[in-house]
């Protein structure tokens, strides 16, 4: 059998108009921004021909992973790529099938796309992105309406943009998480002696200690869970915390907690899959998030969840409550319930149980898999479309 060649493969531009204000060069983003590359090989990696497109403070060209990256820098005076001469010729030499742009704050730039490339489908990724000020909803709605489709991680959270009256009647909306990790189980025992993480059941946090997180709900679930589970602790790990004196008061006064709660601070991501190795249970009590990469490395671990019902979490666990447990918002009774109910189970057989949802569902493979889904959908409009359309002038000129 002769091998595909690129060129019959579908073609895929993935565009970044997000210049980086730290003007690192081209190789250090691939090192610093993983999800860039990451993101782009999977769909590689799933039979399509991606080339990238970057916005950059200096222009370079270079081959990884079996994809093309174009580093381009605004023109003079220009804050955009989008309407300089060489990202216009760039786009006519490439010619792709499809374009997906990152981020949904670049209405302007998406314009730009739409009339360099008429009829190209043009597919959004959401990248935890919020509906705008009201001032701003007018060139937003206008960037969507030049789009076929919008990827997102919990197509729930759509129906912020749809309240505001950003999106048109038929944008396709496709639930797909914004990337994945590379994070692998491990030996839980090995894993406890490399970092001294202890309890039965052990608990691990990870994530700013704010308002949006709620640590103090969290620990009120904790305290509460310690009179069924009294050998339990809990290990947080934060960045960001500006409610920590009201937390570190929190496990002052309780002395369920003040013996079970350690705050280990800022670790280093390196660090971070032996804790999730070494842990039993993940909890998280945020209010809202754009996609919860910290839930997706728990689950590429192995590690079960016990966090909030809101529509990102919802989209990474399910709901049946095989892979995680989700909690209301602000119920610590119910956050209590959920570390019982993951904590009762096997520890293998459930470890098991996890990391085969996440290799089906939010692998790399899987992410890869699901964009050119999406990808084939949108084209596969348009044919139509134009089909029906041919079908109109022939029946009217006939």
């Amino acid at each position: 059998m002769s091998p595909v060649s690129s060129e019959s493969l579908l073609h895929v531009a993935q565009v970044s108009f997000y210049l980086d204000p730290q003007r690192r060069d081209p190789s250090q983003l691939l090192r610093d921004w993983p999800t860039l590359a990451d993101v782009a090989e999977a769909v590689s990696g799933a039979g399509a021909r991606v080339s990238v497109i970057q916005a950059c403070s200096t222009n370079e060209t270079l081959e990884r992973g079996g994809v093309t990256y174009y580093f381009l820098a605004p023109g003079p005076g220009m804050p955009t790529i989008a309407r300089g001469r060489d990202f216009g010729e760039l786009i006519h030499r490439l010619a792709p099938d499809i374009f997906h742009v990152h981020g949904l704050g670049f209405p302007r730039d998406v314009l730009a796309l739409a009339a360099l490339a008429p009829g190209v489908p043009i597919m959004l990724q959401d990248h935890a992105n919020r509906p705008p000020r009201i001032w701003q909803r007018s060139m937003w709605r206008r960037g969507f309406a030049a789009c076929s489709g919008l990827a997102i991680t919990g197509a729930a959270k759509v129906e912020h943009f749809r309240s505001a009256g950003l999106l048109h009647s038929s944008l396709e909306v496709f639930d797909v998480p914004e990337s994945s990790s590379h994070f692998r189980p491990g030996d839980r025992a090995d894993a406890r002696r490399a970092t001294r993480l202890d309890g039965e059941p052990c608990l691990l946090w990870i994530g700013h200690l704010n308002r949006n997180k709620d640590p103090l709900v969290v620990l009120d679930g904790v305290s509460l869970t310690t009179q069924r589970m009294p050998r339990l602790k809990l290990w947080c790990c934060y960045g960001s915390a500006p409610l920590l004196s009201a937390v570190q008061r929190r496990i002052a006064r309780d002395p369920l907690l003040s013996s079970r709660v350690q705050l280990l601070g800022t670790v280093p991501h390196s660090e971070i899959e032996q804790l999730m190795r070494a842990a039993d249970v993940f909890v998280l009590g945020s209010h809202s998030e754009g996609s919860g990469y910290a839930v997706l490395e728990a689950l590429a671990c192995g590690l079960p969840p016990a966090v909030t019902d809101i529509p990102a979490f919802r989209s990474l666990i399910g709901t049946d409550g095989t892979v995680g447990r989700l909690w209301p918002c602000g119920d610590a009774a119910l956050l209590s319930d959920a570390i019982v109910g993951i904590a009762s189970r096997s520890q293998p057989s459930r470890r098991g149980v996890v990391r085969a949802h996440f290799d089906r569902e939010l692998s790399f493979e899987a992410v890869g898999r699901k964009l050119i889904t999406a990808y084939e959908d949108l084209l596969g409009r348009r044919r139509d479309r134009t089909t029906a359309s041919r079908s109109a002038t022939s029946s009217i000129t006939g």
